[in-house]
């Protein structure tokens, strides 16, 4: 079928046509003939917000920067495109040559997000791929996922050939050689896909999960998880890279405004904090910092081949970089005279963020957003949030005060332990960040509240809690709509319902594949959308397959029992989560690990020279570059 041709006729029908042209500045088109390895980096969620994942331009880069590789993007086509490609028989494309997904040798999903688990299904079926690995054979691409919710794979075992476990820049390329060498042996008639698989299980951070059989105990829980061959290793070690490689510089420019529609440059990895609930502190350990060198290097760069006005320094927590102040004089002064604007898209909540809203305040005002998390001091302590609510007033007032008029906050309801008074509690601290506004920007200051439901998420102290009940969390709910009302107060929640899938997915076994296929059959697709999200068919899918959401979602676990995810080590010890997990009951705080090593397992896993140390002070040295 001619793509092309074919997009002519469709295009004029469907929202943001620009969404499926591809062509855009700084993407790469390699000619297609003269590359052997041909890989599809698929996202499955629309453009504008895959186009705003910083990990995917990454990989962009990294793959396209090899001679032998070529790297094309695609992502989930909404849903007015779908049925128009459906009805003209169009299988989805990758952007940059417009070529079959089918024709690809490997198609990469990026797994940010439970919700996004039927979007692959339905991304593997517009593509005429086949969503279940068992049905798939050598005609096929091979159908690998890698991404944070890749710590617990076992939900879409059933869909995936392989996972990468960590991080992807250089393992990806050991897949991709071995993938050639597989290649080379298959023209000399040498075994099938079945011993590809095999040979990547050697690969360190590769889980191929049709190599590994799970049993079961007569209550539903996970008995054992055992390799069936050798070559599958009994527990998988996440990937990491250290040092940093270097950023990319030539970064994609969409036609249309993406999510984040901005220079980015990542300026460490890692986070050193230890809130209980974040499973991203725990995966993305330890903390590694680009050099400032490097990063204003790159800056310019950057800026130079994307013309952006506005660069985010990303970071779990861009103010734990050793060198944020002498980094961001550096830039500030160093494009003075240009329309750029700087924002941290992550700040700590004391007064180091007060300096840095301070040097800011000269360019355009790009938004500030604080987590508190939790509105009592009580509550913060158990999630281990090490902040005071003087420090998030203390920040409002530096905020206001150089002139910005809204920031934004973000709480958490359900977590373990929470009262209504805790809950109360956020409506009071709201108020006074309102009150120090006013003081500063009268009517004109604003406090946007987004409550998330606390998910317990796997490898976190918070794995083994239960979700809280439905009605729990809507009376929780209640009181803050009730509390929040009033000028000057943005109010935004997330449904109930969806949490209770997405805490289903996060720490559900392999059982749940077929829930997931039977919803994506039903039409289940875009469940991260509001409005797309029927919850009636997942609990149709729930309930034609005998498994019960509130087993995996609302079920407290105890210490001993073996988890779905057990086989995948993030370096960091059961033990010391376990540890942390009976502190947080306890309301006990556990230090920054850059004050003092809590022996959680990342230097026994990957070595002493690994962790980036620093001295319990969070000043930046007043030297340049320190």
């Amino acid at each position: 079928m001619d793509v092309t041709a074919a997009l002519e006729r469709i295009l004029p029908q469907v929202a943001r046509p620009a969404r499926y042209t591809g062509c855009e500045w700084n993407s790469i088109a390699k000619d297609w003939d003269q590359i052997e390895v041909k890989i599809a980096l698929a996202y499955p969620d629309i453009y504008e917000v895959g186009q705003s994942n910083l990990g995917l331009m990454i990989l962009y880069d990294i793959l396209n920067r090899e001679d032998n590789i070529l790297a094309e993007r695609v992502y989930a086509p909404w849903v007015d495109m779908e049925e128009a490609m459906r009805r003209a028989g169009l299988p989805l494309f990758s952007l940059e040559s417009r070529r079959p997904l089918a024709d690809f040798d490997i198609v990469g999903f990026s797994l940010p997000y439970e919700l996004n688990y039927t979007n692959v299904l339905n991304m593997l079926d517009l593509a005429g791929i086949p969503p279940l690995a068992t049905e798939r054979d050598e005609t096929h691409p091979l159908i690998i996922g890698g991404g944070s919710s890749t710590y617990n794979p076992e939900p879409l075992a059933d869909f995936f050939d392989l996972f990468v476990i960590g991080e992807g820049e250089e393992v990806l390329l050991e897949l991709v050689k071995a993938y050639e060498e597989w290649k080379r042996d298959e023209g000399e008639g040498k075994g099938g896909r079945k011993e590809f698989l095999r040979r990547a299980a050697l690969i360190d951070g590769i889980y191929v999960p049709s190599l590994y059989d799970v049993t079961y105990h007569p209550d539903g829980t996970v008995a054992g998880i055992e390799p069936l061959i050798p070559e599958a290793r009994p527990t998988i070690t996440k990937r990491i890279v250290a040092p940093l490689p270097p950023a990319p510089t030539r970064l994609i420019v969409p036609y249309i405004e993406a999510v984040h529609d901005r220079a980015m440059i990542e300026i460490q990895r890692g986070c050193t904090q230890g809130c209980r609930f974040c499973q991203a502190g725990v995966i993305y350990r330890p903390r590694r910092e680009r050099p400032p060198e490097e990063v204003v290097a790159t800056v310019d760069e950057i800026l130079k081949s994307t013309g952006y006005d506005e660069l985010a320094l990303v970071s779990l927590s861009s103010t734990d970089y050793s060198q944020i102040k002498p980094l961001l004089r550096e830039l500030t002064s160093r494009y003075r005279d240009q329309p750029v604007a700087i924002s941290l898209p992550s700040l700590r909540i004391d007064s180091f963020s007060v300096e840095l809203a301070r040097m800011l305040q000269e360019r355009r005002k790009t938004g500030l957003t604080f987590a508190p998390e939790a509105g009592s001091q009580r509550l913060r302590d158990v999630i281990n949030k090490k902040v005071t609510a003087e420090d998030l007033l203390s920040t409002a007032e530096a905020a206001y005060s150089s002139g910005w008029q809204r920031i934004k906050l973000y709480f958490m309801v359900g977590l373990p332990t929470e009262t209504m008074e805790d809950v109360a509690a956020i409506v009071e601290l709201v108020r006074k960040v309102l009150a120090v506004g006013r003081q500063h920007q009268g009517r004109r200051a604003q406090v946007s509240v987004s409550v998330a439901t606390f998910i317990p998420k796997p490898h976190t102290p918070f794995q083994w809690m239960p979700l809280l009940d439905e009605a729990s969390l809507g009376e929780r709910l209640a009181l803050l709509r009730r509390g929040l009302r009033g000028k000057g107060i943005r109010f935004s929640w997330h449904d109930p319902r969806s949490s209770l899938l997405e805490a289903t997915l996060s720490r559900g076994d392999r059982r749940l594949g077929r829930v997931i296929h039977r919803a994506w059959q039903l039409g289940a697709r875009f469940d991260a959308w509001n409005e797309l999200f029927e919850m009636r068919l997942w609990e149709q899918a729930f309930a034609e397959v005998s498994l019960d959401p509130d087993f995996y979602a609302r079920r407290e676990r105890p210490l001993d029992e073996v988890l779905p995810w057990a086989h995948i080590d993030t370096g960091v010890r059961i033990e010391f989560l376990a540890a942390e997990c009976e502190s947080s009951l306890k309301g006990e705080t556990t230090p920054d690990c850059r004050v003092r090593c809590l022996n959680c397992g990342i230097l026994a896993t990957f070595g002493n020279s690994i962790c980036l140390t620093l001295p319990a002070s969070l000043e930046a040295p007043t030297a340049r570059w320190g």
